[in-house]
Order: structure tokens, then sequence, then C-alpha cells
């Protein structure tokens, strides 16, 4: 497979101001350099459906930033279907597309058939083309009933059905503030349209559960530095081999055990649990984000 996106040394450092009392802050104030991407380099195959993920200001953001163009890089070098991304900024923007979590790119107060509309003529879309693809999509999403509502009175979950475009994906926590339910539809969705349309898919979240079912490997970045690199298998067999598991039993009781899958398989534990409690409710977690990174900086 063709490498579509390549990174080489790529660091970001920002200026922040330091926090002063007095008129020293006014008159003569201090600044600090905060490096957010620390000399990262990796790359990715066309039609990969990559996690890159770590914790609260690791640096993912930037990363997705810098390689959609929206940030210049402090130095280092990166490459996305070619080309520069910001010294291409105009013509990469043709063939790649950007989630930002709860940020939509759609206009509020247009319904959203409308938006799309605008969106076909900003991007020079032949009518021909742009109608064959706006058919295939709404059908693939399922989103008939929601294209003439404006953005406006959609939920977020709506909103996001909305938002996925077939390009080089950049999803930047995709589905933060979903509902369980919500959650599921995107993963599914995400994942069907880059199968189908050999998208490539560099995903950022906190949740492990998107990095699971979306993804086929794993880049994992700490305080600006790429810690790990491999496959999704490779990280399940060494790091994910635990399962929290937690029940509400009728008599409304809420009991949360920790069940090691390399042990245990997570089928036979849940079979435990039915057998000896009468459960109404269930959900089964992964460990945080935070735990699998310091159990890798453990073992390096």
């Amino acid at each position: 497979m063709t490498e579509i996106i390549e990174v080489d040394q790529l660091t970001k450092k920002f200026k922040l101001k330091k926090s002063q009392n007095g008129f020293k802050s006014l008159f003569r104030p201090e600044y600090k350099n905060v490096t957010a991407v620390d000399k990262i380099s990796f790359n990715i195959k066309k039609g990969e459906r990559v996690a890159f993920i770590g914790p609260n200001g690791a640096g993912k953001s930037t990363t997705i930033k810098m390689l959609s163009s929206i940030l210049y890089p402090t130095s280092g070098t990166a490459r996305v279907m070619n080309m520069v991304p910001w010294e291409n900024r105009q013509k990469l923007s043709y063939h790649i597309g950007t989630v930002f979590g709860q940020r939509s790119q759609l206009w509020y107060n247009l319904p959203v058939q409308d938006s799309f509309a605008l969106f076909g003529k900003m991007y020079n879309l032949e009518e021909v083309k742009f109608k064959r693809r706006l058919s295939k999509l709404v059908n693939m999403f399922e989103i008939r009933d929601l294209m003439t509502h404006p953005t406006r009175s959609l939920s977020l979950g709506q909103r996001m059905r909305c938002e996925i475009n077939p390009q080089i994906l950049f999803l930047d926590e995709p589905t933060i503030g979903l509902d369980v339910t919500a959650k599921e539809i995107i993963r599914n969705l995400i994942k069907k349209q880059a199968l189908d349309e050999e998208t490539t898919l560099l995903l950022t979240s906190h949740d492990t559960d998107d990095m699971e079912k979306v993804c086929d490997r794993v880049i994992i970045i700490n305080k600006g530095k790429l810690i790990y690199n491999d496959s999704l298998k490779a990280l399940k067999d060494s790091y994910l081999k635990k399962k929290y598991i937690e029940i509400t039993t009728d008599g409304g009781e809420k009991i949360r055990t920790e069940v090691n899958t390399g042990e245990t398989p997570a089928k036979k534990a849940i079979d435990e649990l039915v057998k000896k409690y009468h459960v109404v409710d269930m959900t089964i977690e992964n460990p945080p984000m935070e735990e699998i990174i310091k159990e890798i900086y453990k073992r390096d």
C-alpha cells in the first residue's frame, strides 16, 4: 500500500505568557515555551484506520491541526497525499475531511441539504457527481429525514451523522458527548465508510472503545512524544488484558468487578455474575487510557 501520510520529526512549540501579579504582567510580561508535539515520526498507508490516542494535553489535536494545514509546525516535516499541508492548504483541502468533536462544519441556520449544496459548490463538484455522492451518503448514514431540518434543531448525534464525508478523515474525538447508542452508530458508520471507500482514518479519542471498534492500528503519544506505534492486536495482547464489569441488581445495588481476560474470558465472568445475581443492567469497560499509558511506561 502507498504511504498517504508521512510524518518526520514533527515539532510544535507555543509561547505562553506566565502568570504574574501586579504591573509587571502588563509592562514586563514573561513568557515560556511549551512543547506540544516533540519530534514525532510515523507513516500511514492508504486505507489504514489508525487510532491516535493519549491523555489530555498529549499533543493529539495539535498534530491533527498541523496535518490538516490549520497550524504551522515549529520544525520537522509532514506530507499528506504527497503534499506539505501548510504549503498546499487549498489544494489539500479538496482531498481531506476533518471532524473536530462538537464543532460543527454545518451552517447553523441552514437546512442540512443546503449546507451540503454549499460545500458542493465550494469544492467545485460536478452536479451529477455531487448528487450521486450525496445520495449514497444519505442512504449510508440514514439521514434522509434530517435533510430539510436546520442544523440548530439536530441533536449532537444527528449532526455527527451529517458531518462525516468520504475523504482522508482526521477525526478528533468524533464520539465525545454522545450517548452509548449514538456512539455505536457513529463507530459503525465510520468503519463502514472507510472499508467501502478505502478511506484513510486518523482518529483521536479518549474512549478506548472507539479505538477497538474502528481501528486496526494504534499510535500513542504522551507529553508530545510518541511512545507506542503498533497494531491494535499487539496492543490488546500486551496491554488490554483487563475489563471492568459493572452490574445493577434488581434491588438497585451496583457491583463493579475487574476481570483479567488473560486468565478468565469476559464471557465466563459475565456468566458467573448472571448466575449469582438477578442482573437488570450491565456495562463493560476497557481500562482508561491513562492506565494503559502507565503500563506502557512501566514495561519500558
